[in-house]
């Protein structure tokens, strides 16, 4: 963690969320070419169309974060937390953590996740999470972060291919299963939703 100084005087933690937060916020303007990125995905990407829908990729062309959630062991919903991401072309989305977070130990036992984009009242999916040692997902983490993330090009939380080799961060690839409904709303918790769709 870092020390930042306050207008005030004193000091505060300069955590890896409010860091996230603040690369978010810096992306206005600053991201490269990221809604270019995201259309080509879906014109190049060969996928029919079941695992991001059209909404989604619409959303995707505009956020600069992921508010995710796993499902803990009694089923209930954890806390959203917001993460860096970048977009694959057959349109799973990428993320990195470290190997001894939350969401690394339920996704390693099979939970789900849970998605909103962009914002806490964003669209939401389930989607299917999987740690992965692909060396083409850890590049194209390496290669789009500093792209995407202003304060990754200022070497803040910025991860390293050695990263990675070492195992000090994990990479997660998120494939989208099924929307949620519109306003979907996190509520810790309380039961995750399922994959089946209500009639």
């Amino acid at each position: 963690m870092k020390r930042t100084r306050s207008s005030g005087g004193g000091s505060r933690m300069l955590t890896r969320r409010r860091t996230i937060a603040l690369g978010a916020a810096s992306l206005t303007g600053l991201a490269i070419a990221r809604a270019t990125t995201v259309a080509n995905v879906a014109t190049e990407s060969g996928v029919d169309g079941e695992q991001v829908s059209e909404r989604d990729l619409d959303a995707l062309s505009n956020a600069s974060v992921l508010y995710i959630a796993t499902v803990r062991k009694d089923g209930n919903q954890s806390t959203p937390a917001p993460v860096w991401f970048t977009v694959a072309s057959d349109r799973r989305l990428f993320i990195q953590t470290a190997p001894t977070t939350w969401k690394a130990k339920r996704i390693r036992r099979g939970s789900q996740m849970i998605v909103w984009i962009g914002k806490m009242q964003g669209p939401a999916f389930i989607g299917k999470a999987e740690i992965t040692k692909d060396p083409k997902v850890s590049h194209q983490i390496v290669e789009d972060f500093p792209k995407r993330y202003l304060m990754a090009r200022l070497g803040l939380h910025t991860p390293t291919q050695a990263m990675f080799d070492q195992g000090k961060i994990l990479a997660i690839v998120i494939t989208p299963l099924r929307d949620l409904p519109a306003g979907f709303k996190s509520q810790p918790g309380t039961p995750a939703p399922g994959l089946e769709r209500k009639p």
